[in-house]
């Protein structure tokens, strides 16, 4: 059975959803990444609820980025993701990089989230 790259990272990803589980005082921050865009929300799973959502379409972010599929941009999702968390008193997370290898866009993004306070 041949499986290209796409299959071969949601069989991650289902593999390690059976894992990581975003409670009330710990949510799950969830990344998702398409050609054009990168997206990462916060998930509460114990109730079913996404917090909040930051991408590169977010309004705060739309016009300031050059383009949206770039590090740079991946870096001020996470910036702008930590410091929503800050502010609405979260300090701590689950990180699920969604089957994703942790490198280049993943990783900026969670280090910037780092950088600005958020801890996982």
């Amino acid at each position: 059975m041949v499986f290209n790259r796409e299959a071969l990272r949601l069989m991650r990803h289902k593999r390690t959803r059976k894992k990581v589980i975003g409670t009330t005082g710990r949510p799950r921050m969830c990344i998702k990444k398409s050609l054009k865009h990168t997206y990462a929300q916060l998930i509460d799973d114990v109730t079913g609820k996404t917090l909040f959502t930051v991408s590169t379409l977010s309004r705060e972010l739309k016009g300031k980025l050059k383009a949206g599929d770039n590090q740079a941009a991946a870096e001020a999702i996470g910036a702008l993701l930590a410091k929503k968390c800050v502010e609405k008193g979260i300090k701590a997370i689950v990180f699920d990089r969604s089957g994703y290898i942790y490198h280049g866009k993943v990783k900026k993004l969670a280090d910037a989230a780092r950088k600005e306070g958020l801890v996982f």
